[in-house]
């Protein structure tokens, strides 16, 4: 057992409620881990146990040079040593919190990091990664903050109507009543980050417009922010459609689970499609997601790289 004097950080953001940030940490280091009053005891095979111990000696060193870390940065600082592109955090920043109407939302991993960072900087931007990894929440919470700022007009979210398995034919109601339940998802990341009846209202005046992919076709999308979610149900005409909608002073995000395509031949995926031949383009970010971004319950992480491995197996 290692015993090293706790990072420079309030004890609250190391260990969280109940000390839910400690267990998680030492999930991801395969250690287990206490804090006792200003030490933190580290335990486990000598390997993962050293490894644990420069992390902690890092956040330390940290702390020393004044920066301020928030309980994000616990993980993110982690994905960049076990990236293993560096050896040290010098180059580590804290990440900013995009300040909403509701809350305040702050990437929780580097990739997440990453992606704020590609949708400030490019006007056209690609998330791609499983379920869980904040890809479509991360996306709404820029486009609010784009409009609260007034950097765009509008803000434009599309989803294809795909069916997954399910036939929806013989529900009632018009075409509008019949896609709508595509479009939930959209709806819930909107209203977790805004007033409900603010959202309500900027929907009402066309400020927020929720529609299928469909409706997206002959219009020139200016000064708007746009999303189009679940790419991967796209074909490669409608996507070709969607990538040339955006006018003047617009973004477009667009993301997609490349694992869960719907459409009866996966292979002519839309998205997968574009990734190919728009990757070589510098004006265009590609942000790749995995397992260690997943924000969802814990056992979703354990979810996706059950499946991982089945079909690594299988092909």
């Amino acid at each position: 057992m290692e015993k090293i004097t706790q990072p420079l950080m309030s004890e609250s953001a190391l260990s969280g409620v109940l000390d839910k940030n400690l267990k998680k940490l030492g999930s991801r280091l395969g250690v287990s881990l206490a804090l006792r009053g200003d030490q933190l005891l580290i335990d486990g095979d000598a390997q993962r146990t050293a490894f644990a111990k420069h992390y902690f000696e890092k956040l330390r060193e940290l702390g020393e040079k004044g920066r301020e870390l928030r309980e994000e940065d616990l993980f993110i600082a982690l994905d960049m040593l076990e990236e293993g592109a560096i050896t040290t955090l010098d180059d580590f920043r804290p990440s900013e919190p995009l300040n909403l109407s509701r809350k305040s939302v702050s990437p929780k991993s580097l990739n997440q990091q990453a992606y704020l960072q590609a949708i400030k900087n490019y006007d056209l931007v690609f998330g791609i990664g499983p379920a869980g990894t904040g890809k479509t929440y991360l996306a709404m919470a820029m486009a609010l903050s784009f409009l609260q700022n007034k950097a765009v007009n509008r803000i434009i979210l599309t989803r294809p109507a795909v069916e997954a398995g399910e036939k929806l034919g013989f529900l009632p109601g018009d075409i509008i009543q019949k896609v709508n339940p595509y479009l939930r998802p959209l709806y819930d990341a909107l209203f977790d980050l805004s007033q409900y009846e603010q959202a309500n209202r900027l929907i009402e005046r066309g400020v927020i417009e929720i529609a299928p992919l469909a409706f997206m076709r002959g219009r020139t999308l200016n000064s708007a922010f746009i999303i189009l979610d679940e790419a991967q149900n796209t074909t490669r005409e409608q996507m070709k459609m969607i990538l040339t909608r955006a006018g003047f002073d617009s973004k477009l995000v667009i993301t997609a689970d490349v694992t869960q395509i719907d459409l009866p031949q996966p292979r002519k995926s839309g998205v997968l499609q574009a990734m190919k031949i728009l990757s070589p383009l510098e004006e265009i970010a590609f942000v790749h997601f995995n397992d260690r971004d997943v924000v969802r319950h814990p056992l979703v992480q354990k979810i996706i790289r059950a499946y991982q491995k089945a079909e690594s197996q299988e092909d």
